[in-house]
């Protein structure tokens, strides 16, 4: 699909991961309408639909998510269900009935079943049931590829579907709270750093693998999915390199300066034992291969944290 002058909604598209889909689009020559959470709300199929008649796009993307971490997801599992089932089923069938031309819809890596085989094949997605701190919020997302799946059989609607990996980079939610686990882990290896305290304690004992995809890489990705790919197959989007949390902690406190020690909360949870995925179907889907190196995009986020955070300080 040539995007060029076409009308692209991003929901989510002032979140994390939709700033960098939208810079990425515009590149691309589309006229983006990146939407927030206050624009409309898409648990209501009538605000939906006012959206559509509004900006009548050619495309939508779905990036809009409830999201957190391991925190966050055992503290609400219902409304992290609710939301995001919702919130992509109202909207898929609103964009049916709209005759939108092309959606793309990002799932989660929390879809996958707590034990599958590494690396992580999108055929596996159906195989067991997910890790328990998040599948409320997987299987939410999984409903929708499923959607997708039915509507193009049924209806012919072009929806694919994307399974981006844990993400991270400039712009990042750094809340302590919500946040995901490279955001989190530079929060507070600064704030041990700035304040000079002792120790920094993180959850489980870091034997959980995860992978990790740099944000600008993952907008690419999703803009060459828009233009290359039509199917109906999930595809994974990642990076294919796997690291421990422990080594991530060990390396997230050198990029920082922090020479305290590390303490490991063994009562909290390590959430799904290993992550890495396979990327060999992105690439020969719509060739997609991750470019930024691990070390290069934590010390990148590192600066833009210690940027951003210096000027929230001194206001």
């Amino acid at each position: 699909m040539n995007i060029n002058n076409e009308v692209v909604v991003v929901t989510g598209g002032r979140g994390f991961l939709g700033c960098h889909v939208t810079e990425e689009l515009r590149g691309a020559g589309a006229k983006v309408v990146p939407l927030g959470s206050g624009d409309y709300d898409l648990r209501r199929r009538s605000e939906i639909d006012a959206m559509l008649a509004d900006h009548d796009p050619a495309v939508v993307v779905h990036l809009a998510a409830l999201v957190g971490g391991i925190g966050a997801n055992r503290a609400e599992p219902g409304r992290f269900f609710y939301d995001n089932a919702l919130m992509g089923i109202e909207l898929i069938e609103a964009c049916r009935v709209a005759g939108v031309r092309k959606m793309v819809i990002a799932g989660t890596v929390c879809s996958y079943p707590k034990n599958t085989p590494i690396p992580f094949d999108e055929d596996d997605l159906w195989n067991g049931y997910p890790e328990e701190t998040n599948a409320p919020y997987g299987f939410a997302k999984k409903m929708l590829l499923a959607q997708a799946q039915a509507y193009r059989q049924q209806y012919g609607t072009n929806a694919i579907f994307l399974l981006p990996v844990n993400l991270y980079g400039p712009g990042d939610n750094f809340d302590l709270e919500s946040s995901h686990v490279v955001a989190g882990m530079i929060r507070k290896f600064e704030d041990a750093r700035v304040s000079g305290a002792p120790a920094v304690t993180l959850w489980g004992d870091g034997s959980a693998t995860r992978e990790f995809l740099y944000v600008s890489d993952a907008a690419r990705a999703f803009r060459l999915a828009l233009e290359r790919y039509d199917g109906p197959d999930p595809v994974n989007v990642g990076s294919g390199d796997e690291v421990t949390i422990r080594d991530l902690a060990k390396h997230i406190q050198r990029a920082t300066g922090y020479v305290g020690e590390i303490v490991w909360d063994t009562s909290k949870p390590n959430g799904q034992p290993r992550r890495r995925l396979s990327t060999t179907r992105a690439m020969r889907y719509f060739g997609f291969e991750a470019t930024v190196p691990f070390e290069e995009g934590v010390a990148r986020t590192v600066e833009s944290f210690r940027a951003t955070h210096q000027e929230a300080r001194e206001t």
